[in-house]
């Protein structure tokens, strides 16, 4: 069987094609330089392609992506280049197994697959015989070391590896299809990222983890939201709830409820010193069903420990020990886990007391403890536990549910910090500004 070789600088998901054709000289070049590029294997008469394979080293990333004859994505795998250069980790798969040739891609009741690995052996798999609309089977994939790694071919010495799932049994022999060598090869630049710059917003990009949204905007009294459920909220002035010692320079954000065994989850750097927390607000009306009219109530949405004056003009994920940023996938979070609705800010350097105390008071209810507050007067911040020895102090707070809440730091321009911020609702999205009205600074 003769397949086709092309390469571009990026995949266009929406129309199915390349998106700037290159020789393979200049992906040749991206290759070393690690810049982005896409190779595209195609059978000569069929209008889908084989597969399409994203090459990022950049990003440590490459990405398959399998198409069936009707032109629908059957298999999407993840690999990912970490300490050995020699080797790739299949980090991430999902499998659709299509019920006829008329079930359209991607579709709720399509039969799928997903396989969710990491370098220590530890993986997941889960089956979902009737799709997203129905139930899951979860178990801990039984892979051979093999199956888990692949060696990392050379530049154009790739094999086709979906080969078996379109019914090849011998090796294809591949045709080069390469457009026009320019008549001056330039030096690898770089390219517009897919997504953004002059490349189409439907162009492959190498995953990448959550984002932090428009967190500033949350403190910014008059600015529009909307949560998806509330077609219209507006933010009001941020409530000051109390402050924090941390006297030992290093600020806590984790869940006090869950056993770490030797610390926190997350910290963070900050000058020794004490910092005013405050909570981000949105006022919102609804029909009350219970009283039969319309109710308009302030609800919390994030909250803040503000370490400088300076607005924010950069925010990040904050990391804890063992989060390793090539390993993520797209959308993904890292944070503090709580099984009890709880996150906290602390100091660090107090940890062990700190959450001993609020142990002891929430948990087992010791009464009169001294260094333990309840801070009940309908702010989300429930409890305060100080340690005397140390001076530092711990704030615990309500969030909306259970799971894992990610930590956004915000950064002035010269790369201080000047807070830490923990969404307990979920990142709202912006409405636009009404004409003639705009956000109080």
């Amino acid at each position: 069987m003769v397949v086709e070789v092309r390469y571009a600088q990026a995949w266009d998901l929406e129309a199915r094609a390349p998106w700037r054709p290159i020789s393979a000289g200049e992906a040749r070049a991206r290759d070393a330089a690690g810049l982005p590029y896409v190779v595209v294997y195609r059978e000569p008469g069929r209008e889908a392609p084989l597969e399409v394979r994203l090459v990022s080293w950049r990003d440590h990333y490459v990405g398959l992506w399998v198409y069936d004859a009707q032109g629908r994505r059957t298999y999407d795998l993840d690999m990912r280049l970490l300490d050995d250069p020699s080797r790739l980790m299949r980090r991430y798969s999902v499998a659709w197994n299509y019920t006829g040739p008329e079930m359209p891609e991607f579709d709720g009741k399509c039969p799928r697959i997903t396989v969710d690995l990491f370098p220590d052996g530890r993986g997941r798999r889960t089956e979902e015989p009737r799709g997203e609309r129905g139930g899951s089977y979860v178990t801990r994939p039984a892979l051979r070391d093999d199956e888990r790694w692949m060696d990392r071919p050379a530049f154009g010495e790739w094999p086709l590896l979906s080969a078996r799932v379109h019914g090849l049994i011998e090796p294809p022999t591949f045709e080069p299809a390469e457009p026009a060598e320019p008549a001056e090869p330039a030096e690898p630049a770089e390219p517009a990222e897919p997504g953004g710059g002059d490349a189409p917003g439907t162009c492959w990009r190498p995953p990448r983890p959550a984002q932090p949204g428009p967190i500033n905007e949350l403190f910014r009294p008059g600015v529009r939201v909307t949560d998806g459920y509330h077609p219209e909220m507006t933010v009001v002035e941020p409530r000051r709830v109390g402050s924090l010692r941390v006297p030992s320079g290093l600020l806590a954000v984790s869940g006090p409820d869950i056993d770490h065994g030797g610390g926190p989850r997350i910290t963070v750097p900050v000058p020794p010193g004490e910092y005013v927390l405050d909570e981000a607000r949105v006022r919102y009306s609804y029909h009350c069903e219970w009283r039969d009219t319309e109710v308009t109530t302030t609800s919390p949405t994030a909250v803040r420990v503000l370490v400088g004056e300076t607005p924010a003009a950069s925010w990040e994920m904050a990391l804890g020990p063992d989060d390793d940023l090539r390993l993520f996938i797209e959308d993904q979070i890292a944070g503090f886990a709580t099984d009890g609705a709880t996150g906290c800010f602390a100091d660090a350097g107090a940890w062990e007391p700190l959450v001993g105390l609020f142990e002891r008071g929430l948990i087992r209810g010791e009464p009169d403890l001294d260094g333990y507050e309840d801070l009940d007067d309908g702010s989300m911040f429930m409890q305060r536990t100080w340690d005397e020895a140390s001076g530092g102090e711990l704030m615990a707070f309500a969030t909306t549910g259970d799971g894992t809440y990610p930590v956004w730091v915000g950064r002035s321009e010269v790369g201080e910090v000047v807070g830490a911020v923990v969404l307990v609702e979920g990142m709202p999205e912006l409405l636009p500004e009404q004409d003639g009205a705009t956000a109080d600074a």
